[in-house]
């Protein structure tokens, strides 16, 4: 039995925002930048991402209101959250080296029996994601940018280790929800600070 109270789930929609801006953001800046297979993995990632939080967030205030469990919108997180990382992640890597050529990536269907590859998509393309803003930041001269998107991709790890707790326990929901909403508030001031430097109109 979890111990969600309803503050607690309406909490869990903060962070769902904050990535949402980022990502409108990084849409709007890169439409230009990104060849059209690589803003489709940012576009259909972000998508993914954006869902995967709102179900939970929704999962979490249903539970709390005391309406349902709808346990299919807590089981999809991982797995819809974990791929649509992975797929920002790989937009970015693109930007930075493939400069506007065209590259198909497809994603084999396979059959998984335990949570290991998703958490390892997911590390893969939150590295990414931080990673190649953190390029971007430091080639628009925005060096301090990076320790914005270094401390979400860090506090997105400490994530991993809460995930190993009792997550029925309050306290636990709550360090989560705190610890993911620093992550993506760190990533939208990072995101917002280059939009503002003109990352629209930035030559790479």
């Amino acid at each position: 039995m979890y111990h969600f109270t309803i503050p607690m789930a309406l909490m869990d929609y903060v962070p769902v925002a904050f990535f949402l801006v980022s990502a409108v953001l990084l849409m709007k800046d890169l439409y230009n930048k990104l060849s059209p297979a690589a803003y489709a993995l940012l576009a259909a990632g972000s998508v993914n991402v954006t869902l995967a939080g709102f179900c939970k967030a929704t999962w979490k205030l249903l539970y709390a209101a005391e309406i349902c469990d709808f346990v299919v919108l807590e089981k999809m997180f991982l797995p819809v959250n974990s791929l649509g990382l992975l797929l920002v992640g790989v937009s970015l890597i693109l930007l930075l080296t493939q400069k506007r050529k065209s590259v198909v990536y497809s994603v084999a269907p396979a059959v998984f029996t335990g949570s290991l590859p998703f958490i390892l998509m997911m590390v893969a393309g939150l590295g990414g994601l931080c990673v190649g803003l953190s390029i971007v930041a430091a080639k628009m001269k925005k060096g301090w940018v990076m320790s914005l998107f270094l401390l979400s991709f860090l506090c997105a790890m400490a994530m991993g280790y809460m995930s190993g707790q009792d997550s029925t326990q309050s306290w636990v929901n709550w360090a989560e929800q705190g610890i993911n909403t620093v992550s993506q508030l760190c990533l939208m001031l990072g995101v917002i600070a280059l939009h503002r430097a003109g990352l629209k109109t930035w030559n790479h």
